[in-house]
């Protein structure tokens, strides 16, 4: 073998080294925006968990509550919800996992997203529309135009009444609990996505899934 072809080869592998070890760091990176750009003022009083606030838990004893402030547009986040998924499957019956939204300044649909959201949930079926937004991200996200008809298409699919969803997301009022959301956050110090509170005290956004885990079963423990 040549001295050329085994540079190159030495070459490719430090490259395919290096793109693991930044996908790595930034699977949890929260995004980096200011969120001073975001059209609310801090709540007077913040609360963690609000009685409207979208439970994906609700275990009958619960041990311990995440709340995780996110963006359907953020790809930090995009990247957090299979590993959220996994834990929340893991930790169901001792933890409650709650979803609130925080979309930021920089994405041109992270509002519309979370009206979306807000409208499924509005039928019962936060969830469903939770799932299907983070699971299409990378059809939609980092889009310049608006993806309402695109949104549409999920409320059709997840069979929501289509009447009473375009009610829902033209609603001033669903604009408002999304708002509502984002207030609470720029109080408890969120300034990007995701953010994650552990019983109401922000924490640094674990960088795996097994540091994650590892950070839960310290605290259950505990």
């Amino acid at each position: 073998m040549s001295k050329l072809k085994k540079n190159l080869i030495v070459a490719a592998v430090m490259m395919a080294a290096f793109a693991v070890a930044l996908g790595s760091f930034l699977l949890f990176k929260p995004e980096a925006q200011d969120s001073g750009g975001l059209n609310v003022q801090p709540a007077a009083e913040a609360v963690p968990v609000r009685g409207d606030s979208h439970r994906l838990t609700t275990p009958k004893r619960s041990e311990l509550t995440i709340v995780e402030f996110l963006d359907f547009e953020c790809e930090g986040c995009g990247a957090a919800y299979p590993v959220v998924e996994k834990l929340r499957e893991e930790y169901g019956d001792r933890v409650t996992f709650v979803a609130r939204y925080f979309p930021m300044p920089g994405h041109k649909n992270g509002e519309l997203a979370a009206r979306t959201a807000e409208a499924a949930a509005q039928q019962g079926r936060f969830e469903e529309m939770y799932a299907k937004l983070f699971s299409t991200q990378k059809e939609w996200g980092e889009a310049q135009g608006s993806k309402e008809s695109v949104f549409r298409g999920y409320a059709q699919q997840i069979g929501l009444d289509m009447r009473k969803f375009d009610a829902a997301l033209a609603d001033p009022k669903t604009a408002e609990r999304v708002k509502a959301d984002q207030r609470d956050g720029l109080a408890l110090g969120v300034q990007g996505t995701p953010t994650f509170l552990v019983d109401g005290v922000k924490i640094s956004t674990p960088q795996s899934y097994e540091a994650f885990k590892a950070f839960i079963d310290a605290r259950l423990a505990g």
